[in-house]
């Protein structure tokens, strides 16, 4: 029999909620009705789906009606650059479009792709050493022209959070949609004061311990786009599409849970949390914590080692019973340096050495220590396997 494997890599997924897995249940086999057919089936189905967008806007502080479902956090970014970018270059002719060089792919390979094919001119924000956009900085490039800004709320890779609430206000101040991917924020923070600031937000059930497949875009009524998908008239004829209804169930259970469970998740997970970063930096020669020192997700530690393959890392730890996660992009004899970590500033032979550590509710001390008896072990001996 196998070892049981000690998961810490809650950033990259996370396990249904058992009491979400039973909310979705009845609607695969019993409630399995088309929610835009008038049978009574039909109609308890979307009745159902309505009772989950009423769930997901109280969580979020908005209207119902500002809630749309997609099929993930990646459709999600795409619909909010593509619809608002287009909407805002047919309403006013803007076409500048303001991002930062660490976001989550789905934003940025869509705002490389709105520049390349489309006329678009991409601005990229300029950073701090943690990855945080100064709300001074993006004052300094707003103007009339700009169609869309796009600022994650929480990195995904090194955990840092950015003051999305502020560089909210500034855009809604002046007329400028300003989109978030929450995707890692929606679990852990409350994100009603984002709401209140006007912001677009992209989120994905499976980041909340629901299941993948699933996500939501708060639209606010001030934001105009344009549907990316189109055929039937579903979500207010903004995101075409038979509704996926257990899955949209399970979204609305699953983000209901994660706020009741907020404050005590919080103080769990930071316990856990400053305990990796403490060991580490104490006992690992040549680590460093990645992303800014308090102000990151309480779950999220993240470290580059110098002169370490981070895949080879995962690869040995995960042979250890431990999974966790790299930044660094892996090609077959050829590892690159994460992405993120150079736009940071950091030299390549720290960047290519990425670890990603993120608990969970299921998470116990015990993991934790056993992982940090495990790794001090791990790091040198790799370190002089790549010196031969």
């Amino acid at each position: 029999m196998s070892s049981p494997i000690v998961y810490l890599d809650h950033a990259a997924t996370t396990p249904v909620d058992p009491e979400v897995v039973a909310a979705m249940h009845p609607y695969f086999a019993e409630d399995f009705g088309n929610p835009s057919s008038i049978h009574a089936l039909g109609q308890r189905s979307e009745a159902a789906i309505e009772r989950a967008r009423a769930e997901v806007a109280a969580v979020l502080g908005c209207p119902a009606g500002e809630i749309l479902f997609t099929s993930g956090g990646s459709e999600s970014d795409n619909l909010a650059l593509r619809g608002a970018a287009f909407a805002a270059r047919e309403e006013r002719g803007a076409t500048r479009l303001l991002t930062t060089p660490v976001e989550h792919p789905a934003v940025l390979n869509t705002a490389e792709a709105l520049s390349r094919y489309h006329g678009f001119e991409l601005e990229l924000l300029p950073i701090d050493a943690h990855g945080r956009v100064d709300p001074d900085e993006l004052l300094r490039r707003l103007s009339p022209e700009v169609a869309v800004v796009s600022v994650i709320h929480a990195n995904n890779e090194i955990g840092t959070v950015n003051s999305v609430v502020q560089l909210a206000r500034l855009c809604t101040e002046r007329q400028v949609v300003f989109h978030t991917d929450a995707v890692q924020a929606a679990a852990h923070l409350d994100l009603t004061d984002l709401t209140a600031a006007g912001a677009m937000i992209s989120i994905g059930a499976h980041k909340l311990y629901g299941p993948k497949g699933i996500g939501v875009l708060r639209h606010p009524s001030h934001a105009p786009i344009l549907p990316q998908t189109t055929g039937g008239g579903q979500e207010a004829g903004l995101r075409a599409g038979t509704h996926n209804v257990p899955l949209i169930v399970g979204m609305g259970i699953a983000i209901g849970i994660a706020a009741g469970r907020r404050t005590a998740d919080q103080a769990h997970h930071q316990s856990l949390r400053e305990r990796l970063i403490n060991r580490i930096a104490a006992e690992i020669p040549d680590a460093r914590l990645s992303g800014h020192p308090t102000q990151r997700l309480p779950n999220h530690a993240s470290f580059c080692f110098k002169g370490l393959d981070g895949n080879a890392l995962v690869a040995a730890l995960d042979r250890r019973g431990f999974a966790c996660s790299s930044g660094s992009a892996c090609k077959t004899g050829d590892p690159k340096p994460s992405g993120v970590l150079l736009a940071l500033g950091l030299p390549p032979d720290w960047a290519l050495g990425s670890l990603r550590v993120t608990v969970g509710r299921a998470t116990l001390e015990s993991d934790v220590e056993a992982f940090l008896d495990v790794l001090p072990e791990i790091v040198p001996r790799l370190r002089t396997a790549g010196a031969h």
